[in-house]
C-alpha cells in the first residue's frame, strides 16, 4: 500500500483488562511473555486448550491503567467468557469496547513519518493520544492507530490519508501468509504452534508455564512439528472447507479456511514440503498451489 493510504478495520474488536492482577493473570495463561509489554512495545500472543489446541490469538497494548487487548471483533466476547472461566478470584475486570474504538491501518513510512522513530516490529507509541503501534508480526503489514469511533475521519483528515477498501490491506496480509479472517474455523482443530506462531513471535518458548504449554514446547524442542498452516492459491474449480489436497495420490493437506482467504493445514515433512510447493495440486474437485511465506 502508499505511504498516505489508510484502511479503516472494522473486523477489530477490543478488549479493556484492568484490576490490580490484569498482568499475572494474563502471564499464567496466555503463549507470550507479558514482561515484554510496555508503553513503547506491543505484544502479540494467543490462547490455547490445556492440549495446546489452538483457540484465539490477539494483540495486547499497554493503557495507564491497564491493557488493551485488540483481536476479530466476533471472538471478543468469546475470549472474555474464556478469561472468566480461568479468573477464579482474581482482581480482574473485563470490558468488551468494540463499538467505542476502531483500528486504522497505516503504511509503516507514515508511521515513521508520524512517530519521528526507527521502525521495529511492535513498537508503539501514540499521536494525539491514541495508541500507535507497528505489527508484531511482520513490518510489512505496516501499523495501526486504535482511535475513538468518532475521530476516525479526523484522524485520517488531519494525516492527509487516503481511504481504500479494507480488502487491499487483507489482500497484502495473504500475500505475507498470515491469515486474519475468519481463524474460528482453526478454533480447537489445530496445535496452537501449526498456525506458525512461533515464526510470527506469538510464543515464548522461555517464558513459564501457561495454559498449553507442555505440549507446544515438546512439538518445538523435539521437533514433532510436521503441518503447518500455509495460503492456497486456487488454479481453477472452486474449494471448500475440509476438501483434501493431495500429491502423487498422497494426503499433503486439507482446507481449513476456504472463504474469503484460503488456508490449509499442509504437511511438511513425509514428503518434504520443498517436494511439491508451488505445483498445482488436485484439491477436491479443483486445482491449488501452496505458497511458501519468505518467513518461514
Amino acid at each position: 500500500m502508499e505511504i498516505n493510504e489508510t484502511a479503516v478495520l472494522d473486523r477489530r474488536g477490543f478488549i479493556q483488562i484492568n484490576g490490580d492482577e490484569a498482568k499475572e493473570f494474563l502471564q499464567n495463561i496466555i503463549t507470550n511473555d507479558m514482561e515484554k509489554i510496555s508503553e513503547n512495545r506491543a505484544l502479540f500472543s494467543s490462547i490455547f486448550t490445556p492440549q495446546g489446541k489452538y483457540l484465539y490469538e490477539f494483540f495486547i497494548l499497554k493503557l495507564s491503567n491497564g491493557y488493551l487487548l485488540e483481536c476479530e471483533k466476533e471472538i471478543a466476547s468469546e475470549l472474555i467468557k474464556i478469561f472468566n472461566f480461568y479468573k477464579l478470584r482474581s482482581k480482574v475486570d473485563l470490558i468488551d469496547i468494540s463499538k467505542q474504538y476502531t483500528a486504522i491501518f497505516i503504511s509503516l513510512e507514515k508511521f515513521k513519518e508520524i512517530s519521528k522513530t526507527k521502525s521495529s516490529k511492535g513498537l508503539a507509541t501514540t499521536y494525539n493520544k491514541d495508541l500507535m503501534y507497528i505489527d508484531p508480526r511482520n513490518e510489512n503489514l505496516g501499523a495501526k492507530i486504535i482511535s475513538k469511533t468518532q475521530n476516525v475521519l479526523s484522524i485520517i483528515s488531519s494525516l492527509n490519508l487516503k481511504k481504500v477498501d479494507s480488502n487491499k490491506y487483507y489482500n497484502k496480509s495473504f500475500d505475507l501468509g498470515i491469515p486474519q479472517i475468519n481463524l474460528n474455523k482453526l478454533k480447537d482443530k489445530i496445535f496452537g504452534i501449526e498456525n506458525n506462531l512461533d515464526e510470527l513471535g506469538g510464543i515464548d518458548f522461555k517464558k513459564g508455564c501457561y495454559i498449553g504449554q507442555e505440549n507446544t514446547s515438546r512439538i518445538k524442542l523435539r521437533n514433532k512439528l510436521r503441518k503447518r498452516i500455509l495460503p492456497i492459491k486456487k488454479i481453477s474449480g472452486e474449494i471448500f472447507e475440509n476438501d483434501v489436497i493431495k500429491y502423487k495420490d498422497i494426503e499433503i493437506g486439507k482446507i481449513m479456511i476456504d472463504t474469503p482467504y484460503p488456508f490449509g493445514l499442509i504437511k511438511v515433512v513425509d514428503p518434504d514440503l520443498s517436494e511439491f510447493i508451488e505445483l498445482e495440486l488436485i484439491c477436491g474437485d479443483s486445482k491449488v498451489k501452496i505458497l511458501k511465506p519468505e518467513w518461514i
